[in-house]
């Protein structure tokens, strides 16, 4: 018998982490991610896993977000020493995620330490450091999608496209018991059909339990034809009125996908005359990585890159600045008019994207794009649901900046999407669904039944499950 325990993602969006136990493989890990939202210090401190990591016989990882990936080098600090499995592009994405987030972490511990010496109270001990990541990616065991490889004594895994960021997997676990074999299937983050550079989410077939990620279970995206209009609109309105745009994105994924897009208007001739920055070290290594495996991605995009004699994404835009460098990060706060900041973190809980609005955000002629989920407790969350005050680097500001969320570039599926994936299993497995809040989770749920017959489980965090 083999049981699923949900430890992350459970009812919420982010935190990924769900523990596998059968005879046929041990026990193995299904992701291993940071919850995001709130303090980061706060966060990683506070943060226990229910389970001894040195029981713990491998890892399988869906992709190479924090959410899903970011507690790995703590896991390996309290004694992992498995395997963790992955493709062979997240392989290639993870030392720039885990390298840039365990420096930011030990750069706010430093600073909330010398406060904390400042009022007489004792410093705060790191829980892991670069040591642990480079052990994490000692660990790393990449394989290729498609290619089936051994687990545990009797079982196997394979990795599917996911359609979601490069290098993002469908995990397929198949496990030979004595009562015959079970097959579980995780969705990781799944994709959407016709997103740019990506490739469609494979479809796969059987399962005998599905974790099904319901991230937009309560909604569909615009479409992208709509999308690029709103783009377009809240572009030249921003210039007209001599503003400034500011876009928090994520370095893996959103990125690239905004400046495929950006690149399109100016081949276009739609976009005015605008510098754009990339001001973000991370997101700048990041496309290096995407323009080295452009051979996963959709080839009529990449048809696209080659009929402008281009070979990689950021010479796809002219126009487009990196910006690796603190001092020309600040330099661009001399820029009155006429920026378009792409910065992170994406749901701006760290980053240079805080300082830009630091000299913005309080400005009613520059707008700010959301074009990525905003989990509750972030800043973005809050920009989004309407605050009028933010608080940045010790003082208040006013929020009058034009907000806009553009929908069609979220790299999740949407509700209708998230069903007809699912349907194309056969017979109809029983589905659990993870990385999402109740609310979406809830209309989700109603929809399976409605199209499917299928009652989805919503576990809770500690909850177990047996297929």
């Amino acid at each position: 018998m083999a049981t699923i325990t949900f430890y992350g993602a459970a009812q919420e969006v982010t935190g990924s982490c769900h523990l596998l136990e059968s005879p046929a493989c041990g026990r193995v890990l299904l992701d291993c991610g940071l919850r995001q939202g709130g303090d980061a210090v706060e966060r990683i401190h506070n943060e226990r896993f229910s389970f001894d990591p040195t029981s713990i016989d491998a890892v399988i990882l869906s992709h190479a977000h924090l959410d899903h990936c970011g507690m790995l080098p703590l896991l390996v600090h309290q004694g992992f020493r498995g395997p963790i499995y992955c493709t062979r592009a997240s392989a290639d994405l993870l030392p720039i995620m885990l390298k840039d987030a365990v420096g930011l972490y030990l750069r706010d511990l430093e600073r909330e330490n010398l406060r904390a010496e400042r009022r007489g109270r004792k410093p705060r001990q790191p829980v892991y450091d670069e040591h642990d990541v480079e052990q994490v990616l000692r660990q790393l065991e990449p394989y290729r999608y498609g290619k089936t490889f051994k687990l545990g004594s009797n079982g196997q895994v394979c990795l599917h496209d996911g359609g979601h960021i490069l290098g993002s997997a469908i995990v397929e676990v198949t496990l030979q018991e004595n009562r015959g074999a079970k097959t579980l299937v995780f969705s990781g983050d799944l994709g959407r059909k016709g997103s740019v550079l990506m490739n469609d989410p494979q479809l796969l077939e059987k399962a005998d339990l599905l974790l099904l990620e319901s991230t937009y279970g309560d909604r569909n995206h615009r479409e992208e034809d709509e999308t690029m209009e709103e783009l377009r609109t809240v572009l030249h309105e921003t210039w007209e009125q001599g503003g400034n745009v500011m876009i928090p994105a994520f370095a893996v994924g959103r990125t690239q996908e905004i400046l495929f897009h950006l690149g399109r208007l100016h081949y276009a001739g739609q976009l005015d005359a605008w510098q754009i920055f990339l001001d973000s070290p991370m997101a700048i290594e990041v496309t290096r990585v995407y323009d080295r495996w452009l051979e996963l991605m959709d080839d009529e995009d990449i048809r696209e890159l080659s009929a402008a004699h281009r070979e990689s994404l950021a010479d796809f835009l002219p126009r487009l600045q990196l910006t690796a460098d603190t001092e020309q990060s600040m330099a661009i706060n001399r820029i009155k008019s006429g920026a378009i900041i792409i910065a992170g973190s994406g749901m701006c809980t760290g980053g240079r994207i805080r300082h830009h609005f630091k000299q913005r955000i309080w400005d009613a002629r520059n707008s700010v794009i959301f074009t990525g989920f905003q989990a509750q407790g972030t800043l973005g969350r809050l920009l989004v649901d309407g605050m009028k005050t933010v608080k940045l680097f010790g003082e208040e500001y006013a929020v009058k900046a034009r907000m806009e969320t553009l929908g069609c570039f979220s790299a999740h599926a949407g509700q209708t999407e998230l069903i007809e994936w699912a349907a194309n299993f056969q017979p109809a497995p029983r589905i659990a669904l993870v990385h999402g809040e109740p609310r979406s989770q809830d209309a989700l749920a109603d929809k399976l039944w409605d199209r499917l017959q299928v009652r989805a489980a919503i576990p809770a965090t500690g909850e177990s499950i047996a297929f």
